[in-house]
């Protein structure tokens, strides 16, 4: 479902659903995916995606928290993603990340400088703090942006397991 009706295009059945979010403003899609590479070129790949599920996660984007938790399937069986959504993740770096990044996305002005300091009492510098903030802050873009246009998550997604596709779906219902 899209609430926008999609400009004209060549669309590739192979295509996202989240592209025709974008299909009236193509500069909009190419200066994402510019302000993406400028995040993640210095963040560890599995730290983005952490980031990126606990920031769709806590604003209930299911297309989002869909995409990356799939992600995580590389890097995670799917019992300790399950955790992870559940209970946080058991390394303490990584869990006072996805704290941050919800506190962030939830209310991003209650941010304190114990917040901070909690973040580098784990070992992290200001320069990585500012990638984070900075990949959660572009998650709640892109999340909320899609979920006003009505984009559902791809139907592919109804693939994964049962218990990994409910725990990844806080928002919008898969595409059929």
């Amino acid at each position: 479902m899209l609430f926008i009706v999609p400009a004209p295009t060549d669309k590739n059945p192979e295509d996202p659903n989240w592209m025709e979010a974008f299909s009236h403003r193509p500069e909009l899609m190419d200066a994402w995916v510019v302000l993406l590479g400028c995040i993640k070129i210095r963040m560890q790949p599995l730290r983005y995606e952490l980031v990126t599920v606990a920031a769709a996660m806590a604003m209930k984007s299911s297309y989002s928290a869909l995409a990356h938790g799939s992600v995580l399937r590389d890097h995670f069986p799917d019992s300790d993603i399950l955790t992870i959504l559940k209970d946080g993740p058991t390394n303490k770096v990584d869990r006072e990340i996805m704290t941050f990044v919800r506190k962030l996305v939830l209310d991003a002005s209650s941010i304190t400088a114990q917040d901070m300091d909690r973040l580098r009492d784990v070992g992290l510098d200001d320069a990585e703090i500012s990638d984070i903030a900075a990949a959660a802050a572009a998650r709640c873009f892109f999340g909320k942006y899609i979920d006003a246009l009505g984009v559902q998550p791809d139907a592919r997604y109804a693939s994964l397991p049962e218990a990994l596709r409910i725990a990844l779906t806080p928002g919008r219902p898969i595409a059929v």
